[in-house]
């Protein structure tokens, strides 16, 4: 990265990759790719997007928070089971080939994409939350295992939560949604850690690239919430058809 607008194209890149992670799901298929196109050997770029998606969700909670949502302490039971899953799948990312790596990333993707499109419809109608009893626990038995997978790769991870989140325990999108960024905010420092003591973070293109995220992040949250379900809903259906041709003709 010599170019200075290369600098430019991260900070453009992280805005897009924060608004998409925050409001649906999928940004590091986008984010990925760019750093490895800017010559960042694959467990590298995993590595340094780490500092950006930590960043970029600490801002995204922060800005749910501020229009009033928030699903303490639910969200943190979630993410401490997430957090200790994290820790098991950053070890298995360390030791990934970049060619693996990739070949791993397009296969999970294609499944994700799968389960998106031809799974149940999202409903849009208020019901009762379902937060404590066998649903809290369930949610912690899932979400380590999404935390070994958030660790590992976490690409596209955000749409699986926004699923479980609204069918097992019937929250609103929105809530989902703000669910879902505490989690990961909890469970990427943990993955971070890792990468750093493997020595796989390039600071200066994170920091760079979290610039972006966390800009996208803050006015996604926001704009999020004014909107409601429905732009949220209508944003996840249009990332769906986005990943699903950038995975089977790009």
């Amino acid at each position: 990265m010599e170019e200075w607008y290369h600098y430019l194209l991260l900070i453009v890149v992280g805005f897009a990759v924060g608004f998409i992670n925050t409001v649906a799901g999928g940004g590091s298929l986008l984010s990925l790719p760019v750093l490895i196109f800017l010559g960042l050997p694959a467990n590298l770029a995993n590595g340094t997007n780490r500092v950006a998606i930590v960043i970029q969700t600490a801002i995204a909670t922060a800005g749910f928070k501020s229009k009033g949502v928030s699903t303490y302490p639910f969200n943190v039971y979630l993410g401490i089971s997430a957090f200790l899953g994290s820790i098991i799948g950053a070890y298995i990312a360390v030791d990934i080939t970049g060619d693996l790596f990739k070949q791993i990333l397009a296969i999970i993707m294609i499944g994700v994409v799968c389960l998106i499109v031809f799974g149940p419809k999202l409903s849009l109608q208020v019901v009762e939350e379902r937060l404590t009893g066998k649903y809290l626990w369930l949610g912690i038995i899932v979400f380590f295992l999404f935390g070994i997978y958030g660790g590992f790769i976490n690409a596209g991870l955000g749409f699986l939560m926004i699923l479980f989140l609204h069918y097992v325990n019937r929250m609103s999108l929105v809530r989902s949604n703000a669910t879902k960024v505490a989690v990961v905010c909890m469970y990427m420092i943990s993955a971070l850690v890792v990468f750093i003591l493997n020595d796989l973070v390039n600071w200066k293109i994170g920091l760079i690239l979290a610039i972006g995220n966390g800009s996208g992040a803050w006015f996604a949250s926001r704009f999020s919430v004014s909107k409601g379900d429905g732009f949220i809903k209508t944003f996840l259906v249009v990332m769906v058809v986005i990943m699903a041709v950038k995975l089977w003709f790009f």
